[in-house]
């Protein structure tokens, strides 16, 4: 459980605000004084880029390096303190301050059982636990520990040694989190507090006497994590108190950074607990060095759920639960009263049951436990079960469905939601989150590439030149006609070879270089059979001038994806009977498109006999053709219908009713297609002035509907100075962030949300533009992305 702040030397993080002192310089003031007698400290540098990481290390003796982090950790003394203070690049240096660890009736409460009843056990999904280590063969973990990583440190002068069971700073693989083994195994109940968590997310009791039924998703994967080190140290344990068991902010880096990468290899991680922490912060601590890493971690659609602490504040929370971007969750009791141990306040997101919660513990057996630390996994199994059950949607969207569908409960003049699980799984599917880019079928990109000439009378090419896209959540492989369409000016066209390489470096030829074509320019459109390459990934166009004379530029290409939605088989249409076809789709955001496009291709004796109406998977219909007049022949067209209140994942239906006897025919084929353009052009917004980006639309079928999705991504130092705007091929403008608001952002300078604009009489095809206005000046920033879904 997290307990109160320990004994310890002067200690930012255990100060009562995040800027208790007003520093000259990147380092807490505190530090300065703690070193000013001749001793040293550890201390967390965060740097601007990661290229400044060598000059800050000069400062004093590197004790942990980040594989992705702008982040060092150095002991030092006044004289490295001064001279952080004074290096460019240098963002905070605060202290690596070591923290403590902060079942039956408790999952009842939030409704796991209501869920685990409808068959939402968090299956498919992983739940990372930062603590003690897990007792990763307890019967209630049932083998579900698929993942562990220690990372503990060894500091002689902090009095702390390793709790990896091989002793060392780090360690991975099968038992390196054992909490029952190495000096856990030594140390008696101080190594508990991992296993009783971890069974609280994803303990499952089915079939063993004596345990809880369950914990919150007892069908999800635990990753074990062990992040504490063993101290041996009253001046950190407290008086009588050693030895203990406490984590140094530097390994719950390593271990947050090590999530990080499980969940970029494909482990499906919805979220990282950690019941730990320290402090009293009543404000958003921006400068805790944990915040760069849970930030990376909330755009993998991991959250970060944080033990709001054990102190009994009433407006603050322990940190990291003061970080902005965490999940952070105080206690209540099971008739929902407030715990009165639990922090709480303004930084407080959710509520959880978190008093005389049993749960497992080592040595196969079962504990009750008291804290914050029983509250969070709560919420971090429920995020399990909610992915499992909504899987299209992103981890602010589930985060935000706990918050909507929970109790409410009151205290000192506000109110927190305290989760209801059993709501969540049976509320209407939420929306999109607003930070979730919508999938593309075509990827723009703008930015100019000159294309250097050839040297001269050498008889060798000029050196390739490459323009990148990169294509996400697109089904399996690519397509076999994916097409590239290019844009290209140059005196001489034919000098040019382009080629498409796919993300695992295979090379498509689009056009070989031609001496015999003259003419200038390269406006066109190349076709591939791309199936034997994953859809997924960096694409490249890559292009070579082979002859000397004349240099070029590429402006602009587009990487189009057709619908990987279609059905090729031929289908008989019965004569006076009703063909029934049908497309599954799956991994499209939401609702459905408008227009959406409907292709058919068909032949028949008598075309005015058929009528072809399409079903979507929430039963709503849409009448492609009605009867008519038409001779035989062959139907090959698209339709476009506003579709934007049908459900899109699931099976659609084409039905063709001959309505006279005596004509026959066939469906060939046909396909479903969500329109969607995406320009990935990285634009700077000029200080003081304006910026456009663009994305064409061409060949739709069908009008606008009153739900056009819009997204947009922009970086900048000052969020609330930008006005963007959406200008529609008609040249009307339409307002989607106005200046003065910050919006809805992701970390710090981020910005990412979906608008939706009503598009009912606007047109579908031409130029779409995005544009971002800077109205006060100061401050610089970029374009990201931008996507049109119609």
């Amino acid at each position: 459980m997290v307990l109160t702040a320990i004994p310890a030397p002067a200690n930012p993080l255990l100060g009562t605000s995040p800027a208790s002192a007003a520093p000259t310089g990147p380092v807490d003031p505190p530090l300065l004084d703690e070193t000013a007698s001749g001793g040293t400290v550890r201390v967390n540098v965060v740097t601007d880029q990661r290229t400044d990481l060598a000059s800050a290390s000069e400062a004093g003796q590197t004790l942990v390096s980040y594989d992705t982090l702008p982040m060092v950790t150095l002991r030092v003394n006044r004289a490295g303190l001064d001279a952080l203070n004074s290096k460019p690049g240098v963002l905070s240096v605060t202290e690596d301050v070591p923290v403590p660890p902060t079942l039956n009736e408790s999952t009842v409460k939030i409704g796991s059982d209501k869920a685990a009843a409808a068959g939402k056990t968090g299956a498919g999904t992983a739940v990372a636990v930062l603590d003690t280590g897990v007792a990763t063969k307890h019967p209630f973990l049932s083998g579900r520990v698929k993942t562990e990583a220690c990372f503990s440190v060894n500091d002689e002068s902090y009095g702390a040694t390793s709790l990896c069971p091989n002793g060392s700073a780090e360690q991975a693989g099968p038992g390196s989190a054992d909490a029952e083994a190495g000096a856990c195994a030594t140390l008696g109940t101080a190594c508990s507090h991992g296993t009783h968590v971890a069974g609280i997310a994803a303990g499952n009791g089915a079939g063993i006497s004596g345990a809880p039924t369950r914990g919150v998703a007892p069908g999800a994967d635990i990753v074990a994590v062990q992040v504490f080190s063993k101290f041996d140290s009253d001046e950190y344990c407290g008086a009588g108190a050693s030895p203990c068991v406490l984590s140094f902010t530097s390994s719950q880096i390593k271990g947050l950074e090590k999530v990080h990468a499980l969940k970029k290899a494909g482990t499906n991680i919805v979220a990282a607990n950690m019941s730990l922490g320290g402090g009293r912060w009543t404000a958003a601590c921006a400068s805790d060095p944990r915040k760069p890493i849970i930030d990376s971690l909330l755009t993998e659609n991991v959250a970060t759920v944080v033990a709001a602490g054990n102190n009994g504040y009433t407006d603050a929370v322990s940190a990291p639960g003061c970080v902005s971007s965490a999940v952070t969750v105080g206690s209540t009791t099971d008739d929902d009263q407030v715990s009165t141990f639990s922090n709480r306040g303004p930084l407080l997101d959710l509520f959880a049951p978190g008093t005389s919660i049993v749960s497992s513990v080592p040595g196969n057996t079962y504990a009750s436990k008291n804290g914050t630390s029983m509250a969070a996994p709560h919420v971090a199994g429920a995020l399990a079960v909610l992915k499992q059950t909504y899987p299209t949607e992103g981890i602010d969207s589930l985060v935000s469905l706990l918050a909507t569908s929970a109790a409410s409960v009151t205290y000192s003049g506000t109110s927190t939601p305290r989760i209801d699980l059993g709501k969540a799984v049976t509320a209407i599917e939420p929306k999109p989150e607003a930070d979730k880019k919508p999938r593309s079928f075509q990827v723009d990109n703008d930015l100019d590439v000159n294309i250097p000439d050839a040297p001269t009378g050498a008889g060798t090419p000029g050196t390739p030149v490459v323009s990148p896209v990169t294509v996400t959540e697109y089904p399996g492989n690519a397509p076999k006609n994916l097409t590239a369409s290019v844009n290209i000016t140059h005196a001489y066209r034919g000098d040019i070879k382009l080629e498409l390489l796919s993300p695992t470096g295979k090379t498509y030829l689009l056009k070989n270089a031609s001496a015999s074509d003259g003419a200038d320019n390269i406006i066109a459109q190349f076709t591939v059979d791309a199936s034997d390459s994953p859809a997924n990934g960096e694409w490249k166009l890559r292009m070579t001038d082979t002859d000397d004379g004349d240099a070029g530029k590429l402006t602009t290409w587009s990487l189009i994806f057709p619908t990987p939605f279609e059905k090729t088989t031929s289908q008989v249409i019965p004569d006076t009977g009703t063909l029934s076809s049908t497309i599954n789709v799956s991994e499209i955001p939401g609702n459905a498109s408008g227009p959406l496009q409907v292709y058919t291709n068909l032949t028949h004796t008598k075309i005015g006999d058929l009528r072809l109406v399409l079903t979507s998977p929430d039963n709503q219909s849409f009448t492609l053709k009605p009867y008519g007049s038409e001779a035989g022949g062959t139907l090959q067209t698209t339709y476009g219908v506003d579709a934007t209140d049908a459900t899109a994942n699931g099976t659609w239906t084409l039905k063709v009713t001959d309505s006279a006897g005596g004509s026959t025919g066939d469906l060939k084929g046909w396909s479903l297609s969500f329109p969607s353009y995406e320009n990935q052009t990285v634009k700077a917004i000029p200080d003081k002035n304006y910026t456009e980006i663009w994305t064409k639309a061409d060949g739709l079928s069908g009008v606008g509907s009153d739900k056009l999705q819009v997204f947009v991504h922009v970086e900048h130092q000052a969020l609330s100075n930008l006005k963007i705007d959406l200008i529609a091929p008609d040249g009307s403008f339409h307002a989607l962030k106005p200046a003065g608001t910050s919006g809805t952002s992701t970390g710090s300078g981020v910005f990412k949300k979906t608008y939706t604009v009503n598009g009912t009489d606007l047109p579908v095809n031409g130029w779409w533009k995005l544009r971002v206005d800077d109205v006060i000046t100061g401050n610089t920033g970029t374009v990201n992305n931008f996507v049109v879904r119609f």
